[in-house]
């Protein structure tokens, strides 16, 4: 009796519990668990006030949308007068007045000279007030490149703000509210992006049947209920060392996720035993 209730839950681990029919053709499984083939923990990477918070738990996210905001008026005031010192270049355009100014001040004593109008020490103060319009003409320049520096300083910051997600998904969890306050040290997390379509699954193959496999080969992968059953995946990626405790390889299959199953989920994966 008890050999028929260990041969029955023996069956029900290796397929019904599954709730998918498995072909016998597919030969053995290999149980693994899906995962989210993107996560990613979003904090601010500097210090403010949470003005606004733009999703909820659940809600579809794409990549680049903003999620939240820090209070960034006074730097959204300084940006505005960094962007205008940045296109003023009225210092430039007085410097260049004044160089020209000087140019034509020292040909006229330099002809004067020539006429003994005007003495060597007077063209000589003329060629010098040359030389510093000619170094406040290259100051002028290098204040109005800095300028723009400043700005784009301060755009980086303006920019760093505002909490953006690198990847479309889900939104998973947000951590804080608006009025919060986010601290540098601790690094909070303040979101979390989850992307399950596609879903991965990490499988521990035996060496042997690893070497079967290559990137892009086919497996078969079957899900539990509801809406149990075989799904194609691809190989993505296969390990290049073996865990020398269990002589496997990791291998990682990505498999589409269109209908919205969660990641978590314990599956059986199906190999080739041959190439």
């Amino acid at each position: 009796m008890k050999y028929g209730v260990m041969l029955v839950l023996s069956v029900f681990l290796s397929g019904s519990a599954l709730g998918a029919a498995v072909p016998n053709d597919l030969g053995a499984a290999i149980r693994a668990i899906t995962q989210p083939s993107a996560d990613r923990s979003l904090s601010f990477v500097q210090p403010g006030r949470i003005l606004e918070v733009l999703f909820k738990d659940g809600d579809k996210v794409k990549a680049g949308q903003m999620l939240v905001r820090l209070d960034d008026r006074a730097e959204q005031v300084q940006l505005a007068q960094l962007q205008a010192q940045s296109l003023d270049r009225t210092q430039i355009l007085a410097s260049e007045v004044s160089l020209a100014q000087k140019r034509v001040d020292l040909q006229k004593l330099e002809k004067a000279a020539s006429y003994r109008a005007a003495t060597e020490l007077e063209v000589e103060h003329a060629r010098l007030a040359v030389r510093v319009a000619e170094l406040s003409k290259k100051l002028a320049e290098f204040e109005h490149e800095q300028n723009g520096r400043k700005y784009e300083e301060a755009l980086i910051r303006a920019e760093n703000m505002r909490l953006k997600t690198p990847i479309s998904g889900t939104v998973e969890q947000i951590s804080m509210e608006a009025g919060e306050s986010v601290t540098v040290n601790s690094q909070e997390e303040v979101v979390r992006i989850v992307q399950t379509d596609p879903l991965w699954i990490d499988a521990s193959l035996t060496i042997v049947r690893a070497a079967a496999l290559k990137p892009g080969a086919t497996v078969r992968v079957a899900f539990p209920a509801p809406d149990a059953g075989m799904r194609e995946g691809t190989v993505i990626f296969i390990a290049s060392v073996a865990d020398a405790g269990s002589s496997t390889l990791k291998v990682r299959i990505e498999v589409p996720n269109k209908t919205g199953r969660p990641a978590g989920e314990h599956v059986q994966v199906f190999c080739p035993t041959s190439p």
